[in-house]
């Protein structure tokens, strides 16, 4: 099958649905309320404690802009927060175009929302391992699937979507969308991109050190194996 050619996009893209799903969560008090104030109309989807957090920034107005994403895609988190935004519903909402008419069809017949940009930290694989008594256990835990997938998905689709990493840009984020009256560039969605790309790049470097530098005891030593 013939992969899609891109020819017609926009430069300036309005953020109107946010997706935030974040293990730092400072700064969310300052770029939730400054977003909203720049685009009244705003929704965000987000999950677990970040959804906690979020509602709590908002106070009463959270239900005129918040969602779980567990609502939104008709599917609960499962135990431990295992599964949580990995979903056809998410996925078709950051990688389709927006000349696209068959993607259009997609979204329409799916009630999916393009998502416009995504505001992800994953889970602190370095700091756990740093410490004296992190196991392997320990270590697997803290290895996010779904962080990566959908910063590399909004990366990705640059030409339509931001992908957000790092808590110290939010100021130059809501200085940009104040500026554009809601919107980003391509040329900013572009940069984000390229750093996006770079943090998880170096989030799988720290992991495939830190697994190729233990030895095959610690396997044995960490886990009882069935029969």
């Amino acid at each position: 099958m013939a992969k899609n050619v891109v020819q017609t996009i926009d430069d300036s893209v309005k953020i109107n649905t946010l997706l935030v799903s974040v293990s730092e969560k400072s700064g969310l008090d300052t770029l939730i309320p400054g977003m909203i104030a720049v685009n009244p109309d705003l929704v965000i989807l987000s999950t677990g404690g970040t959804f906690g957090r979020i509602k709590e920034i908002l106070g009463s107005e959270a239900n005129r802009h918040l969602r779980q994403v567990s609502d939104y895609t008709g599917q609960p988190e499962t135990q431990g927060g295992l599964v949580k935004t990995l979903d056809f519903k998410i996925y078709l909402g950051l990688l389709t175009e927006t000349y696209n008419e068959a993607h259009q069809a997609d979204l329409a017949r799916t009630g999916a929302l393009p998502v416009d940009m995504v505001v992800v930290n994953l889970y602190p694989f370095a700091r756990t391992v740093a410490t004296a008594e992190a196991t392997l256990e320990n270590a697997r835990g803290n290895i996010d699937i779904g962080g990566p997938a959908m910063i590399r998905a909004a990366a990705k689709n640059f030409i339509r979507v931001a992908s957000v990493t790092d808590p110290g840009d939010y100021p130059d984020i809501l200085e940009k969308l104040t500026a554009g009256k809601g919107c980003l560039t391509l040329a900013d969605r572009y940069d984000l991109a390229a750093r996006a790309f770079e943090h998880t790049a170096a989030y799988d470097r720290a992991i495939a050190d830190y697994l190729a530098g233990k030895a095959g005891e610690t396997l044995q030593s960490c886990y009882q194996t069935g029969a």
